[in-house]
C-alpha cells in the first residue's frame, strides 16, 4: 500500500470517529434537560387575601320623602357637615297646613257637640227624678216613667258616643299635625351630606309597594369609614371577622392604612338585585374598618386592601413553582387522584417526592412534611417541569441576567 493511500485512510477513520465521538456527545447531551435549581429553607410566611373594593361609612342614612310635595328651600349643599336636628329642608306645606286647620276644627265641633249633648244628658236625667216621684206618689203611670228613663239613657248614651268622636278628631288632627310636621325635614344624625340629588322646585314622591320614593339626600357619619371589599369565593373560607388588613385608597397613593375585618357577609353579592348567575365570577362583602382614615375621605373613593389570614415564622418553604400537581400513581381509571410534590435532585437525576402543603405566601408555599431542609429541588422552568420524570437527568441552567457594560444576556 502506497503512503499516500495510508494517509487518506487515515483521515478518513480520524474524520469518521470525530463524527460518531460528536454524535455521541450531541445525543447524551439531548438526555439532560436544563432546569433551575433551588432549596428547601425555612422563612417568615405570611399569607394574603387580596381584594378590591370601595369606601364607605359605617353610619349612613338615605332620607326619603314621608310626604308628596315640592321642595320649595333647600338649606343645605352636597358636601356640607351637619349637626343633629339641623334644618335641610322644607316641602310646601300650604295643603297640609290647611288639613291640619280643618282637623283641628271638627275636634272643637265635636267638642261643643258633647257639651250640647252633657245638658241634654243633665235635663234627661231631671225629667227621670221628677217622673220617678210623680209614679211612686201615683199621679203618672208606668208608661210615662219608663219613657222618661228611655230619654235619660239615650242621653247618657249619646254623650259617650261624643267622647269617643271626640278621640278620633283628636287622633285625626295628630295624624294631620304629623304629616305637616314631616314637611320639614332636619338631620336625624352628625354627618357630611354626601349626596343631594334633589333640586329646589322639583316635587318629591312618597314611596309605595312597587315604586321607591324620591331619595332627597344622603348623610354620612364619616367619623367611622369602613373599606367595603368584594372578596372571591374561593378566598372568602379563609377570612374571619378579628383578622388585620392594609387598605390602600387610590385618592391617597403610597400610602396604606391599617384596618380590621368587621364582618363577612354569608351570602354573595347581588347584581341589581338579581342572583349571581352559574357563568359569572361569586364574590362576597367583607367590610374593613379603617383606623384613623385621611381627613377629606369620601363614600365612592376605589380601594384595595390585603387581609392578613395567616403568618408562620420559620416555616419549612419553597417557591411556589416548584410545586408539581400530578395524578397519583394507582389512582382509579376515570377518577384520578392528584398528589402535590417537588423533583428533588439526587445524583444529578430527579426523583419525586410527595409532600404535604400548609400556608401559602406571596412566592413561597410551606411544606409540613415530605422534604428536609436544604434539600435541593428542580424550581423550574414550568415546561420541564411538566415534563420530567423520576430518573430524568438535569443540570443546572442559569438564570439570564443582563450584562452591565452592554446589556447583553448571558446563559
Amino acid at each position: 500500500m502506497k503512503r499516500r493511500t495510508k494517509i487518506i485512510i487515515g483521515i478518513v477513520v480520524l474524520v469518521v470517529a470525530g463524527v460518531l465521538t460528536a454524535g455521541f456527545a450531541s445525543r447524551r447531551g439531548k438526555d439532560i434537560t436544563p432546569v433551575t435549581y433551588g432549596k428547601v429553607t425555612r422563612q417568615d410566611l405570611t399569607s394574603k387575601v387580596s381584594a378590591n373594593g370601595r369606601i364607605d361609612a359605617k353610619r349612613k342614612v338615605d332620607l326619603s320623602a314621608n310626604v308628596m310635595g315640592q321642595v320649595v328651600n333647600l338649606a343645605v349643599r352636597e358636601g356640607d357637615v351637619v349637626k343633629k336636628d339641623d334644618f335641610l329642608l322644607q316641602i310646601d306645606q300650604k295643603q297640609l297646613a290647611a288639613t291640619a286647620r280643618s282637623a283641628d276644627a271638627a275636634l272643637q265641633a265635636v267638642f261643643s257637640d258633647r257639651d250640647a249633648a252633657k245638658a241634654n244628658a243633665i235635663a234627661a236625667d231631671q225629667d227621670y227624678q221628677r217622673a220617678l216621684k210623680n209614679y211612686e206618689q201615683r199621679i203618672i203611670p208606668r208608661a210615662e216613667l219608663d219613657r222618661a228613663q228611655s230619654s235619660r239613657d239615650s242621653a247618657r248614651a249619646n254623650v259617650a258616643a261624643l267622647e269617643q268622636r271626640i278621640s278620633q278628631a283628636r287622633e285625626n288632627l295628630n295624624a294631620a299635625r304629623d304629616t305637616l310636621q314631616k314637611t320639614t325635614m332636619r338631620a336625624p344624625m352628625a354627618g357630611v351630606v354626601t349626596a343631594l340629588p334633589v333640586e329646589e322646585g322639583e316635587v318629591a314622591v312618597i314611596g309605595t309597594m312597587n315604586n321607591a320614593g324620591t331619595v332627597l339626600m344622603t348623610i354620612a357619619d364619616m367619623s367611622v369609614v369602613e373599606a367595603v371589599m368584594e372578596v372571591d369565593e374561593t378566598d372568602v373560607p379563609a377570612v374571619k371577622v378579628g383578622q388585620r388588613a392594609t387598605v390602600t385608597i387610590d385618592a391617597y397613593p403610597n400610602k396604606t392604612f391599617p384596618g380590621l375585618v368587621t364582618e363577612v357577609a354569608s351570602s354573595p353579592i347581588k347584581r341589581n338585585g338579581i342572583s349571581t348567575s352559574t357563568t359569572e365570577a361569586v364574590n362576597f362583602e367583607v367590610k374593613i374598618q379603617i383606623e384613623n382614615p385621611p381627613p377629606g375621605v369620601r363614600p365612592g373613593f376605589s380601594a384595595s386592601a390585603d387581609i392578613i389570614t395567616g403568618t408562620r415564622p420559620k416555616a419549612l418553604a419553597i417557591p411556589i413553582q416548584a410545586l408539581v400537581v400530578r395524578e397519583k400513581p394507582g389512582s382509579t381509571p376515570g377518577k384520578p387522584l392528584d398528589e402535590e410534590g417537588v423533583f428533588a435532585i439526587e445524583n444529578g437525576a430527579v426523583k419525586f417526592h410527595p409532600v404535604k402543603t400548609g400556608l401559602s405566601g406571596d412566592s413561597n408555599i410551606e411544606i409540613v412534611s415530605g422534604a428536609k431542609e436544604g434539600e435541593q429541588i428542580v424550581t423550574g422552568p414550568f415546561r420541564a417541569l411538566r415534563e420530567i420524570k423520576d430518573g430524568t437527568k438535569v443540570k443546572e441552567q442559569k438564570e439570564e441576567k443582563d450584562d452591565k457594560a452592554g446589556g447583553e444576556k448571558k446563559s
